[in-house]
This record gives C-alpha cells, structure tokens and sequence, in this order.
C-alpha cells in the first residue's frame, strides 16, 4: 500500500506522533465491465422469449389442435375400416378368446361370418347393378317424359292451344338448365372451401376424443382429477398397473378390453365396477397395486377400494367421486330422534354410513364385540355409540370400566351398575374383579338355564374400554397371579376368555376397544373371541390381520390403508352382524360422532326408561366392608329389590368379599340379624330399601347409646 500514498508538502516537522499522523489513500478505480457481445444478449432475449409460459401456452395450444386434426383423421378412418371389414369381429373375439370366456369367442366368430357373407352378397349384387341401373334409368326417362307429354296433352285440350303440348318438358328442361347454372356457380367456391370444412370435421371428432399427447392438452384435461368413470378409463388404468400378463392381454383384446368390465353402477357417493382378469392374472396382484390404480384413475389411494367378491377371479372396484370421503356424513338418529328406542334381541344400532351411502347398522345381539386402531381415530366414540343405542332399551345392563379415566364414560353415571375411570394398577385391579363378576353371573345363569331351560336372562354388558392398559397391567395379587398378561394365569385375559366362550348364550357380553394392537397388549385368543371386529386405522398391515383376521384381510379389509388423522372414525367391520355385500368377507362404514352433550341427552333418556339404578363404585381394599350399609348402597333409589338381584350387585361392589360364599341364605342370615326379614313379593322374595334403611339407623342409635354410656 506503501505506493499508493502521496505526500502533499515536504515534510519539515518533527516526526509526529503515529496516532497523529494523516495518509491519503488513492484506491484504483474498478476497470469497466467489457460489453455484452451482441450473439450473446440476442440468445438470452430468444432463450427468454420462448422459455415464456405464453410462449408455451401458445405452442402447445397450436400443437394439440393441429394433432386433434391428426387424431381425427386416425379415429375416422378406423371407423371407417370397422364399418367396411369384419376388424371389429376380429377383436371381440381374441377379447373373448383371451379372457378363456369360450361361449362368447364363438359368439363373435358366428357374428364375423354372417358379417362376410352379407359382404359378399353386396359385392355379387355389384356386378349386375349397372346394367341394372341403365335399365332403371331409362324406364324411369320414358315414364317422366311420357307424363309431361300426357300432361301437355290435357292443357292443349284445355286451352285449344296445340303449342301447350310441350310447356311442361319445356318447363322441366329450363328448371335442370337451372339447376346446373346453380351447380356451376356453387362449384368452384364448394371445392375451395370443402377442404376446410372436412379438416374442421376431423378437428371436432379429434377434439372431443382429445386425441393429442399429454403434454399438448390443457392442464384440467391432463389432470383429469374427478374425471368421470367410464370403461376406457378403467381398462388404461388395469393396462397400465405393470402387470405384464395383464398388459399383454388387454393388447390382444384391442379397444375390446372393456368386456372384462362388468356394468357401471352408482353406489353412493362413487361407482362401482366388477372386473373380470384374464387367465394368468391374480386378484392380489391388483389388490397390491392399489395405489397406482387410484392415480391411474386421477383418484387418491383412499377414494379406491378393491374387494374380492364371490365370482372367481373377479375383483370389485369401488371408486369414490374426486373428494366425496373428505365429506362429513350427518348426524345420528340417535340425536335427530327423539322418540327412538332400541331392541337388543332384534334391532340394530345405527353406527353410521358404508361408502354407498347407505345406512350401515349393526345387531349386538350375542356377539361379542372388539374396537382397535391407533390412538385419537375415534375408537371410544365408535364404542360408545352402540354402547347409547343399547342402553335405550331398558333391560340392557352395564358394567363399564374406562381405563383411560378421561370422562369418555361419565354420562353412564346413574345408569351402568359399575362404573370405573381411571389409568392405574388399581383401577385396572377393579376391571379385572368386574369380569371375574361377569364370569360369576354367567356361571350363575348358565346353571339356572340348566335346570330351566325356557328361562330368558336380561343382557348384560361388559365394556372395557382401553383394554391395553388391562394386558400390560404388571400387578399381581397376593397369591402371586398376575392381573395383566396372556398367560393362563393372568385373571384378566382367563376372565374375558370364558365370557368369550360361554356368555353369548346366556346373554353376558364383552366389549373391548384397545388401541396399536399387538400380541403382548391383544392376545390372539381374546381378539378371536369376538364375533363383531371392527378396526379404524392402523398402521402395517400385520395389524389388520390382528384386528380383523387373515381371512378378512385377504378379502380386501386394508385399515392400514385408511389415513391417520383424516379417516377419523371410519372402521373396516368384518360380521354377521352387519350386512355385507355378497361375496365381501368385510364393509367399510363412517361411524357418527356424538359429541358429550349429545351423548348426555340420550342417556338421560335412558334412565327415564328405568326405576333407578345406582351405580357402583370400588372403594378401598384395606377398609373393614359394612356388609349392611353395603345392601343399602346395593338398593339404591328402588324400593324393593330381588334378593337375587341384591346379590348381584353386591358383588359387583365388592368382588373380593362378596364372592362365590354370599347366598340367598347368608344375606337373609344378614337381614335377620338385623332385624330385617326378606318378604316374598310375586312369587319372588325381595328387600324392603325402608327396612335396610331403618336397620340401619336402628343401629346407629345403639351404637351412640353405647358409647355414651
């Protein structure tokens, strides 16, 4: 930098101090940029000019109507060669002979054979038609003639004018002189303008078929989303899954390859079709090729569905109009009427919509019932909707514990006799006693059905909601059993085991919604007990053969397909208790959602329905039970109460100390220490609530007395 520094003046002062010393720095001025060559700014202009999306717009809309021109030309002149020769026979029957349908092949052959012969005829028939028509022509001549001399004739007479015989051929003579001046004066304008006209044909035909490359057509058209359905778009879209035997057979069928195609049919809000694959073509190899089928179709991988129905190597597809799914469906009949009621033996719950559109209702009757999928898709609210519809009918009992203890439940305060919420080993301890209380009920009734086989039991209804938390549980009790678990020792997979195996007959159900299924928190044996499975998404397809079995999944049944978070409350159901299109191993329904204030109101309904029904709750293990005040509790708000009934209850308080050891006869040894003697009533004998409440203060009163004294 030393160069560039110029002193101004000679320096004649001592050398000053360096903080005070003054330099001026000459920077050199940047050299001028050279100029732009001109060949260089000219491609730049022309690279933007057509690099411009008018400029392509443009290029493209020329392209595309130049080649609608090009493809009509082709898709007249096949019409044309169709029409003339017996192609079209041809095709039909390699189409037929190619799908092995050997009673159609031999159809279209009869058909391109009468085809030939009628041809032939036609051409025969040519050989004679112009002598055929010289004869035609010139009768036809003397005839025309003849009449107009005839009719000059009559005007003569008419007119006593000789010269009149000759005004009507003269007439006609001047009218084709006319006709010709006419034709001439047409002509020339006629075969200049002709051309334009038939290319403005060939345009409209090529136009309509959009017969133009992909990349010429506009962008709505190239998208062609919510396009729809019809059997050329279904047959490119098998054609192009890279199947190869299914490929090669649709070029040998030609433009026929929509005879594998059975009819179009509406189904709610989609179509539905039946497809026949050709010899050599599996159905799972369409059914694993799901997702490109869809974008084949301009549809998303949800809005496709592939099921097997019964005819052999057929697959149904049904294809969702462009964003129908992404719709809500209505409410329940369950919120909108209120005079609905419900018939657990031979009504069915209205759990919401199949993709038909289509009311999908389900019958609890003696089915055991089992609800998964990955958590927050709505598997408590599909739960809870049946659990409100049954509950309408008043002799629906409940027994309820929620092991997620978020207030899903706690509508059905006042109306299922055992209520449980909450998370812990504890609460999961209780759930494990309120099985084993329904295993106790059902041995109860399953001896009373022996002695008595006419006898008809109320429905009892067990629902374990979270079952997960249950398996999973590590908590044992003091004989070292385990209360989670899928081993034989594990008291709560035994217990629902046995309800699985007996409880359908006498009427003692289990429910279960659990979540993320696996073997260690579903067990195999518990989740094919159920007789209604039912599955909202999840995530592999290992799962949905859990949830819903293999031969579902097999089927068609993908809830591994169904989008987390987006398909929220739409289950694939595999039951006898649902209908079923024939031939479907499984249905695919969107439940309604009732909220917590609806959900409310309709079990307010339900108790309405009822005498009253106090809801039972455990209470702490290590406290010394009133086996009095028990009773008490156990009556609730009724008046009077089974002593049958009375028992029931009690245990479903307090398993562990009302077990199998409380009979009839150590409850009214209870009672008759007390004071309280059980009264028969009908036939049956029953408690008195005023009786077990005036024991009770009785007492009280003693027991204050004493301690006073």
């Amino acid at each position: 930098m030393s160069d560039n520094v110029v002193h101004l003046h000679k320096n004649t002062d001592p050398a000053p101090e360096a903080d005070n010393v003054t330099t001026l720095t000459v920077v050199p001025a940047p050299a001028p940029a050279p100029p732009v060559p001109l060949w260089v700014r000219s491609g730049r202009a022309i690279r933007i000019a057509i690099t411009h999306e008018t400029t392509k717009t443009t290029a493209c809309a020329i392209a595309r109507h130049t080649l609608y021109v090009a493809g009509g030309a082709r898709i007249a002149a096949k019409r044309t060669w169709d029409g003339r020769t017996a192609s079209r026979y041809e095709r039909m029957f390699r189409a037929a002979e190619a799908a092995g349908n050997h009673e159609i092949a031999a159809e279209w052959e009869e058909r391109g054979q009468h085809f030939r012969e009628a041809r032939h005829r036609r051409r025969m028939d040519l050989l004679h038609s112009p002598l055929d028509a010289a004869k035609g022509v010139g009768i036809t001549a003397g005839m025309g003639v003849g009449s107009l001399v005839a009719l000059g004739v009559v005007m003569a007479v008419a007119t006593k004018d000789v010269t009149q015989v000759v005004t009507p051929l003269m007439a006609t003579i001047e009218f084709i002189n006319l006709i010709i001046t006419i034709v001439q004066l047409v002509w020339g304008p006629a075969l200049a303008i002709g051309p334009f006209l038939a290319l403005l044909a060939l345009w409209a035909v090529g136009s309509k078929q959009h017969a133009a490359p992909a990349w010429a057509l506009p962008a709505h058209v190239r998208n062609s989303e919510g396009e729809p359905i019809t059997p050329s778009i279904v047959v490119k879209a098998l054609r192009d899954l890279g199947i190869p035997a299914l490929r090669n057979a649709i070029k040998e069928m030609g433009d026929a390859g929509a005879s594998m195609l059975g009819p179009i049919r509406i189904a709610g809000c989609g179509v539905e079709v039946d497809v026949t694959l050709p010899s050599g073509v599996a159905t799972n190899e369409v059914q694993g090729k799901r997702r490109k089928l869809a974008e084949n179709l301009s549809r998303h991988e949800h809005e496709v569905f592939i099921v097997i129905p019964q005819a052999a190597r057929t697959v149904r597809l049904w294809i969702a109009d462009s964003g129908a799914l992404d719709e809500p469906i209505g409410p329940s009949p369950l919120v909108t009427d209120e005079t609905l009621t419900a018939d657990y033996a031979k009504g069915r719950a209205p759990w919401g919509q199949d993709l038909r559109g289509d009311a999908a209702a389900l019958s609890l009757y003696q089915r055991h019932l089992l609800i998964t999928g990955l958590s927050n898709q709505g598997k408590t609210a599909a739960l809870r909707s049946l659990a409100l519809w049954a509950s309408l009918d008043r002799r629906v009992e409940f027994r309820i514990a929620d092991l997620k203890g978020a207030g899903d439940w706690s509508m059905f305060e006042g109306l299922a006799t055992t209520l449980i919420q909450g998370p812990t080993d504890e609460h999961v301890i209780e759930a494990t006693e309120m099985v084993e209380g329904l295993v106790d009920e059902m041995n109860r009734r399953i001896a009373e059905r022996q002695a008595d086989p006419t006898v008809v039991f109320d429905p009892l209804i067990g629902i374990v909601d979270e079952a997960q938390v249950a398996f999973m549980c590590p908590a044992v009790d003091d004989q070292k059993r385990p209360y989670g678990g899928s081993k034989a020792t594990s008291r709560y997979f035994m217990g629902v085991r046995k309800v699985h195996n007996q409880g359908r007959v006498v009427d003692v159900l289990m429910y279960e919604g659990t979540q993320d299924p696996t073997d260690q928190n579903l067990p195999k044996l518990v989740r094919e007990g159920a007789h209604t499975r039912a599955s909202l998404a999840l995530g592999t397809e290992a799962q949905s053969v859990m949830a819903l079995g293999e031969k579902a999944v097999n089927g068609g049944a993908a809830p591994h397909l169904l989008r987390q978070g987006l398909d929220k409350g739409t289950l694939v159901i595999a039951s006898d208790g649902i209908e079923i299109p024939k031939g479907q191993s499984s249905i695919t329904v969107r439940t309604h959602f009732i909220g917590d204030e609806d959900a409310k109101a309709i079990t307010d309904r339900a108790k309405a329905l009822r005498d009253g029904v106090t809801t039972l709750r455990a209470v702490d293990r290590s406290e010394q039970r009133d086996a009095l005040a028990d009773v008490a509790t156990a009556i609730g708000d009724a008046s009077r109460l089974r002593t049958n009934e009375v028992l029931k209850r009690l245990h479903a308080l307090a398993p562990g100390t009302y077990g199998d050891q409380w009979t009839n006869d150590r409850l009214k040894a209870l009672l008759e220490g007390h004071g309280v003697e059980p009264k028969k009533s009908h036939g049956v004998m029953v408690v008195h609530r005023d009786h077990v409440l005036r024991a009770l203060a009785n007492r009280d009163a003693d027991g204050s007395a004493s301690a006073s004294r």
